[in-house]
């Protein structure tokens, strides 16, 4: 049975099947990559909501039309909002995603997201959080925010410092590609299904009667497959990386990469270095102390953190780069960003320190997250 049909002639931008006990979610917008709209935020917030409360709801399966899972967040019409009318307006969007985020990390019954494509930041909002996230070799992750002026949000800074070693700090900072086979490897997918056979596992998803997670994995492996990681592939230099990354400011990551660089010319370190290079310095900044700072954190922390950080790039005090790279890499598409400040050396620890306070506005609250009847659980655990 679906649901959502459109009734003006227009294609509802989520789609909702049910096929007995099991719930499944399309995000269809595929012509922009199932990036997610404000309206497609609320309808699956309203939806994962109302299925926790729903006895005859065993699962939730989401997945994406087209090619893409979900390449993001709408951010520049959230810029453009802004633009138009007032960094609130902004805002609001991403507490409610923020929230999302939130009800997916601590969600009672078992969600399996289908990563059949480009998984972009918000669409690992929407699916590293749950408990099952199952990579193809379709699959392209990537959190490419440090190149647009803004940093790894969507609690990206909960399961980020969570990956192995310093390697949520490679990946966070350089905005880096992974492939299936990658994402398991490091733990941001739980399985990985070759595309052919997936019609068959969700068939086999169809049957499930219970929210048991051991029953759905157990469902899941059967179809799952171990992959090998290519030769080139950034996390067989985990040494280096680790070596890298673990510096305590961008400028010495930076230094350290380039004296790797000096030693051996591996496609991943030059790779890392121009990523580094391109980005804006303050989003380089920021997202390396979100990220060390998330160790330390619980995932309700780390997204009540983040949208305090949201709220400061919104309202330009520091820096202008999210206005501007939305305008270099969305609108104009010239990809030539003018940062500002220009270079790492021009941010004091003042203007960091900054983005992680409160929000100095008589209206504004920070966000309040719901109350949840079961405890957090770690999008990175194992059953």
């Amino acid at each position: 049975m679906a649901s959502n049909q459109p009734s003006d002639g227009v294609d509802p931008q989520v789609l909702i099947e049910e096929k007995s006990y099991v719930k499944i979610i399309t995000m269809n917008r595929p012509r922009q990559l199932n990036a997610l709209s404000a309206n497609m935020v609320s309808q699956l917030l309203k939806s994962f909501i109302a299925y926790e409360e729903d006895a005859n709801v065993k699962l939730v399966i989401l997945k994406g039309k087209g090619r893409a899972f979900c390449a993001g967040g709408d951010v520049s019409a959230v810029a453009n909002d802004v633009t138009n009318g007032h960094w609130k307006f902004g805002a609001n969007f991403f507490r409610k995603e923020f929230t999302l985020n939130y009800i997916l990390a601590t969600y009672p019954k078992s969600q399996v997201s289908i990563l059949n494509g480009i998984v972009m930041g918000g669409g690992a909002g929407v699916s590293i959080h749950g408990k099952f996230r199952v990579a193809t070799e379709n699959s392209v992750f990537a959190m490419p925010e440090t190149a647009l002026g803004l940093f790894p949000d969507i609690g990206a800074s909960y399961f980020l410092s969570r990956l192995p070693g310093f390697f949520g700090e490679f990946v966070g900072l350089t905005g880096a590609r992974l492939d299936g086979a990658e994402m398991l490897a490091c733990g941001l997918a739980t399985h990985f299904v070759s595309s052919s056979t997936l019609p068959l596992l969700e068939e086999a998803l169809f049957k499930v009667d219970t929210s048991d997670p051991v029953v759905v994995n157990s469902i899941i492996e059967k179809f799952s497959q171990r992959v090998p990681l290519k030769q080139r592939s950034a996390f067989l230099r985990m040494d280096s990386i680790d070596r890298c990354f673990s510096k305590r400011s961008v400028e010495e990551i930076l230094y350290a990469l380039e004296s790797e660089a000096a030693k051996r010319a591996d496609e991943w370190i030059v790779e890392a270095i121009q990523s580094l290079k391109k980005a804006s310095p303050m989003s380089l900044k920021i997202s390396l102390r979100s990220i060390r700072e998330g160790r330390l954190q619980g995932v309700d922390q780390c997204l009540i953190r983040e949208f305090r950080m949201c709220c400061h790039v919104l309202r330009r005090e520091v820096s202008k780069d999210f206005f501007e790279g939305c305008r270099a890499l969305l609108v104009d598409k010239d990809k030539n960003p003018k940062w500002e400040p220009s270079k790492l050396e021009l941010i004091s620890n003042e203007m960091v320190d900054r983005y992680f306070t409160k929000v100095d506005d008589e209206e504004w609250e920070d966000l309040k997250l719901p109350r949840r009847p079961t405890p957090t659980i770690s999008a990175m655990s194992k059953l």
